[in-house]
């Protein structure tokens, strides 16, 4: 049998999921696998500052402790952002708050209000009243990701039963890393469509978005995907209606929750 030590270092270059795995196999390899050299290195690099940043102090006795804290959501940031470890892979998620995000007029009661609601994870979320120029933009530093991974960047939020005008003309949504826009596609913002129906508006209107039911009661729309190489970059997302001039409202905005796909 391999000391020790050499157990966790062997154990450090597989996965989080290899590691929980390797209990089941063996009970002999549960202090190997308990070690803090095996969960130093599954846990992100710049993991003190959120420990530092978590709104929640976080309690922890060991290195696995807090990787498994950190697969729950953590509030961060001042209560504006929440980060999540993806437990398989160790691979960083966040969700941007909707305070974290640039909405045009956002800031006037007349055309949005922000409020709480029970079943939003931060203390406010933006209401659109009235618009007709429907403009969100949110960004992130390529470098608050894991390195070299595919992610998925998606609208949270959700469609009132008094909206109105929101789904008379799609929205563009775009997504572009440093200068270069990496995809482009349109939505129409209205609660989940029949396979039928969005078949018939794929055809008619070319790429189109997708308006979906997340798990947490929410609807999502993918924003676009792109890669988080070795550089920092800014990843910078939109939703825009700004062609229709017709007043739109019931739109409510959780945030944009940026998480791996592979």
């Amino acid at each position: 049998m391999l000391p020790e030590d050499c157990l966790s270092t062997i154990l450090s270059f597989t996965s989080p999921e290899d590691a929980f795995r390797s209990l089941l196999v063996s009970l002999t390899f549960r202090s190997a696998i308990d070690s803090d050299i095996v969960w130093e290195r599954f846990l992100p690099s710049d993991y003190p500052e959120i420990v530092l940043s978590s709104v929640t102090p976080l309690k922890f006795s060991s290195r696995k402790e807090l990787f498994q804290r950190l697969c729950d959501p953590v509030l961060t940031d001042g209560g504006n952002k929440i980060f999540k470890l993806e437990k398989s892979s160790g691979k960083k998620s966040y969700i941007l708050s909707s305070k974290e995000l640039s909405i045009t007029w956002s800031s006037n009661p007349l055309y949005w209000s922000w409020i709480s609601m029970a079943e939003s994870r931060f203390s406010r979320v933006a209401v659109l009243r009235t618009t007709d120029w429907l403009e969100i933009r949110g960004n992130i530093r390529t470098q608050m990701l894991t390195p070299n991974s595919t992610y998925g960047a998606y609208l949270i939020m959700k469609i009132s039963e008094r909206a109105y005008g929101l789904d008379l003309m799609p929205s563009e949504i775009t997504l572009e890393v440093g200068n270069q826009q990496v995809s482009s596609s349109s939505v129409f913002l209205q609660h989940q469509e029949s396979k039928k129906l969005m078949e018939m508006r794929k055809s008619i209107e070319g790429n189109q978005g997708i308006v979906r039911e997340r798990e947490d009661g929410w609807m999502e729309i993918e924003v676009g995907e792109f890669f988080s190489g070795e550089n920092d970059e800014e990843v910078k997302m939109s939703l825009m209606e700004v062609k229709g001039c017709h007043l739109k409202g019931g739109l409510v905005i959780e945030g944009i929750e940026v998480r791996p796909k592979d």
